[in-house]
Formats: structure tokens, sequence, C-alpha cells
């Protein structure tokens, strides 16, 4: 059964081009998330050409003919350039279809967001610096986020549906803020120097631990919450929707954990004592996921934890603020 409405004849432009935006959006990160694996960053040392060339006129029998390492940091910067061309059309659309002050501020943020992180790119290219790539890396599914949440509040199947419910909106709430902070968290680890002092890099290790397992209790609680209000006599249309969603996000949630373990397994060896001394042993022998197999295992813990991150932005959308008005009446 649709969930929209027969008169509903809000125009499909901006979610058109939101979903267009969400999805290359993710082909981009998982070259972002290569390019790091691979150590790829400055494969091309200059900005924003690419070897003297006009970016968007780099021979292509060079690019898909050369390294494996240029081939992916300028696909990388072609996947942004596309993605900042859909992200101006995607606001141009919202500004001029759309009445709501929330939806319009999420695509000015998707446009300052696009600015920014094409700078931080160029920049981190430029001055070859590692704190800046922790930022873009940063920057990059707080984007992404913008980007489904837009797609997310234009659909005509979610359009009027709020949980209006304080508990499970704050619970929403609680969970995207924590999926975020596990990306903020991971991003450290991804971007660290192989000289780290072995405290700092078993500090890091365990608030990622930590994060973790937070997620996880989060992502329990939020489907525990909805399940509950499912069948319940005032429960709303989109309970049931809302309880699926949750429960989907609980079990990528497990798949990550489990993913991240052979993450650590491929990247720094099997741990030989406990947990304390092996951090203060393997802090200094970072491997190189470079085989197949390893880039496969670390690309795909970072692309699960974006895909996390994301799908608790729609789980947010369809709860609603924690205030209880919804975001469809945000003018």
């Amino acid at each position: 059964m649709s969930l929209a409405t027969p008169n509903d004849k809000s125009p499909l432009a901006p979610h058109i081009l939101a979903v267009a935006l969400v999805a290359v959006t993710a082909v981009l990160l998982c070259f972002g998330a290569l390019v790091t694996t691979y150590d790829a960053a400055m494969a091309v040392p200059d900005w924003p050409g690419t070897y003297g060339h006009n970016m968007f006129l780099f021979p292509l029998a060079e690019w898909l003919g050369g390294p494996w390492d240029l081939f992916l940091e300028h696909g990388h910067r072609l996947l942004g350039a596309t993605v900042g061309l859909l992200t101006l059309l995607a606001a141009a659309a919202c500004f001029r279809w759309e009445r709501r002050g929330v939806v319009r501020g999420l695509a000015a943020a998707a446009v300052l967001l696009v600015v920014i992180q094409g700078l931080l790119g160029g920049m981190r290219v430029l001055l070859d610096d590692r704190t800046i790539a922790k930022v873009h890396a940063c920057t990059g599914p707080l984007f992404f986020g913008v980007a489904i949440a837009i797609a997310a509040l234009t659909s005509r199947r979610l359009r009027g549906m709020a949980d209006a419910s304080p508990v499970m909106a704050c619970s929403a709430a609680g969970l995207l803020a924590a999926a975020y902070a596990q990306l903020v968290a991971g991003a450290q680890l991804r971007h660290l120097d192989t000289a780290v002092d072995p405290r700092s890099f078993a500090w890091l290790v365990a608030i990622h631990l930590a994060g973790a397992a937070t997620v996880a209790i989060l992502a329990a609680v939020a489907a525990g919450i909805s399940w509950a209000r499912v069948g319940l006599p005032n429960s709303p249309s989109s309970a049931r929707l809302l309880a699926g969603w949750a429960t989907a996000i609980f079990a990528v949630v497990l798949l990550q954990i489990l993913l991240g373990a052979a993450a650590w397994l491929v990247s720094w060896g099997v741990p030989d004592g406990w947990l304390g001394e092996v951090l203060g042993s393997f802090s200094t022998g970072l491997l190189e996921a470079r085989s197949g197999r390893s880039a496969l295992v670390v690309t795909g813990h970072v692309v699960l934890g974006m895909l996390i991150f994301g799908m608790t932005v729609v789980l947010a959308v369809i709860a609603g603020p924690p205030g209880g008005r919804r975001l469809e009446e945000a003018v």
C-alpha cells in the first residue's frame, strides 16, 4: 500500500535530484575509502589539475590504463566534481519548488559542505597534510547524511510520516549522533601516522571500541522501543516501518562489528596477548592493506560504517525531532 496521499502533488524534481546525489555520493565515498586504503591521495601531486592537464581533459587512456593509485585518485576527483554539480542542481530545485524551511536549510548546508569538502581535498594534496585528511574524512559522511536527509524529506512515501513519540525521537537522535561520532573516531585510526605514540594509539582504539559498543546498544534500544509501539491502539502508521528500519540498523551494526574485527586482523595481525599489550606492540607496525582481500575488508568496514550512519539519518527523519514537532511541518 502506498504511503503517499492521493492529493500529494509535491514536485518530483527535488527528490529525483536528491536521490541521484545520494547515489553518486555513495560511489564517491567508496572511492575515497579506497584512496585511503591504498594510500593513493598523493598519486596526483597537483590540484585542481591533474599532471598539468585540466582535470576534465586528462587523457582517458592515461587514466584507465595508468597505475591503480592514479585511477583511484583521479576518479575520486571526477566523482567529487559530479557531486558538486548535482548538489547545485538539487539545491536549486529545492529553492524553486520546496517551501519548507528545513529542506531549504539542508540544501544550503549541502552546498556549503560540498564547497568545504572540495577545498579540503585540494589542501590535503597541496599541503600533504594528514590532519586535513582526517577532517576531509569526517566531512564527507556528514555531507552524505545531509543529502540523505534531503532525499528522505522530499520523498512522497515518507511525506507527512512521523512517529510523534518523544522517546523514539530521542533514541533515533542519540543513535544518529553516536554513529557519526564513531565515524570520526574511525577516521583518526584510518589516517594514523606510523610513528604514533603507543599510548595514543591505545586510547584511539579504546575509544573506537567503546563507540562500537555504544552504537550497538543504542541500535538495540531503538529497535526495542519501535517494536514495542507496533500494534498499540494509537500507534502511528509509520510504526511498523520504523521498527523494521531500526531492526535493519541493528543487524548491520552487528555485521559491522564482525567486519571491524576482520579489519583489525588484516591491518595489525593476530593479537598474542592482553589488549593493552597488543595495542602497544602493534601500534608501531601498521600493515598496509594492499592485497585485494585485505583492501576489500578494510574498505568494506569503512563503507559499512557510512551506510549505518546514512540509515540512522532516515530513522531520525521518520521518528521526527526530539521536540515532537514534525519535520514536515517545519517552515
